[in-house]
């Protein structure tokens, strides 16, 4: 998206005040930002959405009445759905947020780099990069620093403030706490399916269910699946086309 003479028009819909504020004020910080509107619930959102030119909408997830995931389910159906950045303090969200085509997903409370980042994904035209050797993640081992391809992660272990990569034929720490790469690789395809939990869908080869018990597997290596988190995978990896055994 090239930003217009004067930066973007965005709208930011949240029903906090305190919320809606902080963001219309960070966003307006930003020089690719023109101009900053503003609604506390989704349903006002809509009518400023059908009467003003929007060029994308910073929008949260849980707000009385329309949710901020059913009224991007109805921009979806607009001629020109603008691009949406979710931005919430839930991190359970994100696979369906996805699902609808969201640019980002931010985590509250927001940091002005990470919003920045948001910004540059809707003016790139919410380019994502592929999963598969996309970044270079930097590891430590010994004094000695290696770089794993981030396509060759496979599931991702909360480790205290650590995060343990785990890839085909090794495992690797990372000081980064989990909540933090979930946040910075959803995008990517990593997705919690459990609280200590991530996995990269492009690595699941099965999905198995047993007793109500749901787990995937990953190579050789079997992972469980919290029950919060079973139905919105599963659905998930079905709708990408993958065929979860015992479905």
């Amino acid at each position: 998206m090239t930003p217009r003479p004067g930066g973007l028009t965005v709208l930011v819909v949240d029903d906090e005040r305190p919320a809606l504020d902080e963001l219309s004020w960070l966003l307006g910080r930003d020089p690719r930002i023109g101009e900053v509107l503003t609604s506390d619930s989704a349903t006002e959102g809509l009518r400023i959405l059908r009467e003003a030119e929007v060029d994308c909408v910073f929008l949260d997830v849980q707000m009385p009445g329309l949710t901020g995931l059913e009224l991007a389910a109805v921009l979806g159906r607009f001629r020109e759905p603008p691009p949406i950045v979710f931005v919430t303090a839930h991190e359970s969200h994100a696979v369906e947020a996805f699902d609808l085509q969201a640019v980002d997903y931010v985590l509250k409370p927001v940091r002005a780099e990470r919003l920045a980042e948001a910004v540059r994904r809707v003016v790139d035209g919410g380019d994502r990069q592929s999963p598969q050797h996309d970044t270079q993640v930097a590891v430590e081992r010994g004094g000695v620093t290696r770089f794993l391809d981030r396509g060759d992660i496979t599931h991702v272990e909360a480790h205290g403030d650590y995060a343990r990569l785990h890839t085909a034929d090794d495992a690797h720490l990372l000081r980064t706490p989990l909540s933090t790469l979930e946040e910075e690789w959803g995008p990517a395809g990593f997705v919690r399916i459990h609280r200590s939990l991530l996995v990269a869908l492009a690595h699941v080869t099965e999905v198995r269910m047993e007793a109500g018990r749901c787990t995937v597997m990953v190579g050789e290596v079997e992972l469980a699946v919290s029950r919060r988190h079973t139905r919105e995978l599963r659905e998930l990896l079905v709708r990408r086309g993958t065929s979860p055994a015992g479905a």
